[in-house]
Formats: C-alpha cells, structure tokens, sequence
C-alpha cells in the first residue's frame, strides 16, 4: 500500500493555474470592458467587464470588505493556505530556489535539502539572479496591465522617453522584486509579512495546520537552545528529512510554529521515508481536533458559517449596488459670479451660471438635455433654461463641459436688506432612452430686491 503524498506537485499545479489566469484576464474583453480594471489614465474602473466611472468607486468598499473578510474566512478554515499556495513571495521563491538554481544552473545539488550551504560560485549566482530579473520583469508587466491596459501599455513602451514614469515603476518595482526574492527570500515571509503576525489569532482547534503526530511519531524536545539527535521512541526514526526539505528553516515536530508557510514539504518527504515502513506520514495536514479524535476536518462551524454569511451579504450588497450603475454622469459647479442683472425694457433679468460636466457611461450614444424640478417632480415654472437652447449628443464614454444658464422668470425676493438662496432640482435625461436620467440639487441666487 502507498503511502506517499504529493502535496508539493499539486502546488506546483496550482501554481500554474493562477499564473494563467492571472496572465490571461488583462487580455480577455467583453464589450471593449475588462474583467478587472482600475484605469487611472482614462478614470474608469472595469469590474466584472462592466465599466464604471472613477466617479462610482463607491463598489470599492464592498470589494475591500469582500477581500479582508475572505481572507479572514480562509485562514480560519485553512490555516495559512494563502503562504503556500497563492503568494507571489512563495511562487518566486519556488521558481527562483528549486527551478534556477537547482534544476537549471546546479547551483543547489540536492532539491530536498534547503539547509545545506553550498560552495558559492559567483558566475553562476549572478546568472541567476539576471535570469529572475527577466521574470520578474514580466511578472510587475503583468500586474500593472490591471492598472494600464495592456494595449496602452506596449504601446508606450515603444515610447519609453515620453512615458518615464511608467518605465521608472517597471524598473524600480522589478528590482525590488528580485532583491526581495535572491536576498530576502524566506525572510520576508518571517520578519515583514504582516500576515504571519496576525494569522494565529485567527485560529481555532479546527483550523487546518501542518501538524505533526507526537502520538506516533514520538514527543520531540522543544528545548531551542539544544536540539536533541536520538530519535525519540515511536515511528520517527530521526533522519530529519522533513528539518532538510524545510524552506524556512523550522523543526515541525517541536509543534507550530509561526515560521511554517503550510508549503507541506515537509509531510511529503516524511511520506517517503514512512512509506519505507508500510506507514503514512508522521506530518499531516489537519486540524488538532481531528487529529485528536482521529476524524475529519470540522469545517462547518459557528465562526465559519458566521464569515461565509457576512461575505454572502457584502456580495449581494455588491451585486445590487453594481446593478443601479448610472449610464450618465452629472456634476454640477457654480460660477464664481454669484448673478448677473441686466435691465431690458425697464425690467430686471436675473441669471445664474452654471457649468455642467457630463458624461455618458452608457455603451451606445446618446442625446442629452435637462430640465429644472419642484420638489415634488413637477416643472419648475420661476427659472427657465436660457442655455443651452437644445439637446446635444455624446459618444459612449464621452463627458463634455456644458455652460448653462438659468434666468429667474419672475420676483422671487421680497426681502430689501439680503440675498435668498433658492434650492432648485436638475433632472438630466437622455432624449432618445426615458429610462436614463439622474438628478442633481443646486441652488438659485436672487439679489435682494432694491
């Protein structure tokens, strides 16, 4: 019978699924909208392949809420899932350590012993790291075409001259990444990750962890400053195999430990050698009640269930919120000239100027014009529109500025010592669509009658 586990091949599978999503999405399009989106050079945010103005960002909050909470309700259910089977840091690491330097420039000999210093060969080592420094090149590509579409994007790399910034942060942030990963390496994941810090907390006795079984394996000294070699009395045998494998440098039979990544390297080459024995591994990937009472993994419980129902309300909160896009965009600005008075025939003329920002965040064009509301939705009959006289048109995506000018039809001030402020209603609609429009409040001034 087999004993063996594969739980680092199925990383690595997995691994190359995010990496082809990651890599596809920016490419993928559905009515000229990308998956995902925030595009500061045109102000838009595309989510979902729905496009929204940078003007609606107000979808930010249930996404950030959706992202933390999630990340709250994994780790409580996975342990630190996350560290070893999404991270960039861990992926680099794995490309960098067990693809570069062991497989392809042999700079490690052995892929299952990551504690063992070798002879420094210096050529060989600055080959690497330019190698990871081309890699790490595409990848911070990669992830600024969520930022800058990929078609804008090479194309101003065809003009690096007139586009500095944008080839300033592919330099530096490349740079940093591949410091990071040949110097930093499982450091970064020890000392700086702030999510190594915080993840305990979330922890109960049902979380999955990488545990190791003292009631097989036998009790390991935790004493740190001495590590005792005489295999204990049970089915470990002593030979380490899962202390060698470890990327940060941990004994995980001395229990959990806040430097363990869940990478389960260490169960895979305990699998090895017990599978020797006809015995599985003394490591498992399991939770402590289970392992205790030798049963499944409790995943559905009070802390579980009370995460997966806030994410299913931000979600639906999301979804709803999302649905009520506005297909136009409307704001509204004051002049800094407060009214003008013009005497015509002995009567005055009060009129306020305005200027309107439009914009169409519909995917089709339309014409668009406006109109002033009471309160209750009836025409305001005390100020017309006396520009623009007519309706005009604008491209999909397209905003336009619009100065607009409202003239008092009648005396809508009694008082002689101060100006009123009279609040108004704008609804702006599209001529050819009544199920578009929005409204705006503003306000009216008329000088004090005198």
């Amino acid at each position: 019978m087999q004993y063996i586990t594969h739980y680092t091949k199925r990383r690595y599978i997995t691994y190359f699924i995010i990496t082809l999503i990651i890599f596809i999405l920016p490419f993928i399009k559905i009515n000229n909208n990308h998956f995902f989106l925030l595009d500061f050079i045109n102000e838009k945010l595309n989510l979902f392949f729905i496009s929204f103005d940078t003007q609606e960002l107000y979808l930010m909050p249930f996404i950030l809420m959706f992202l933390f909470i999630g990340i709250f309700f994994i780790t409580t259910l996975a342990g630190r899932i996350w560290c070893a089977w999404s991270c960039p840091q861990t992926l680099f690491r794995v490309i960098y350590r067990d693809l570069i330097q062991t497989k392809l420039l042999k700079i490690r000999k052995n892929i299952n012993n990551k504690q063992k210093e070798y002879p420094k060969n210096f050529i060989k080592k600055i080959f690497g790291i330019l190698i990871f420094y081309m890699i790490s090149l595409i990848a911070v590509s990669n992830f600024l075409w969520y930022f800058v579409p990929p078609e804008i994007f090479f194309n101003y790399l065809k003009n690096p001259q007139e586009h500095l910034l944008l080839v300033g942060i592919l330099f530096f942030v490349s740079l940093f990444l591949t410091f990071d990963i040949t110097w930093w390496a499982e450091k970064f994941c020890i000392y700086v990750c702030p999510y190594a810090r915080i993840q305990s907390v979330m922890f109960d006795h049902n979380t999955m962890q990488v545990i190791y079984d003292e009631k097989r394996g036998g009790i390991i000294y935790k004493d740190k400053i001495k590590l005792y070699k005489k295999p204990p009395q049970g089915d470990c045998i002593g030979c380490e195999a899962c202390v060698d494998i470890c990327p940060t440098h941990i004994d995980i039979r001395k229990g959990m430990q806040l430097e363990c990544i869940n990478c389960l390297e260490c169960a895979d080459a305990c699998s090895k050698i017990q599978n020797k024995f006809n015995r599985p591994s003394l490591i498992e990937w399991t939770s402590i009640e289970a392992m205790k009472t030798k049963s499944k993994v409790k995943f559905l419980r009070f802390k579980t269930i009370g995460y997966l129902i806030v994410l299913l309300i931000i979600l639906v909160l999301l979804i709803i919120t999302g649905s009520k896009k506005e297909k136009m965009l409307l704001n509204i600005n004051r002049n800094s000239e407060l009214y003008s008075i013009d005497n015509k025939n002995g009567k005055l003329e009060i009129t306020n100027a305005y200027t309107f920002l439009f914009q169409n965040t519909d995917n089709q064009a339309h014409k668009y014009y406006f109109t002033l509301e009471e309160e209750n939705g009836s025409l305001n009959t005390d100020i017309e529109i006396i520009r623009p006289k007519k309706a005009f048109k604008l491209e999909a995506g397209e905003k336009i500025k619009k100065i607009v000018a409202l003239k008092a039809k009648k005396n809508l001030n009694s008082h002689t010592q101060k100006d009123i402020i009279i609040p108004i209603t704008i609804k702006a609609y599209a001529v050819d669509n009544d199920k578009i429009f929005v409204h705006r409040k503003t306000i009216f001034i008329y000088p004090k009658n005198q």
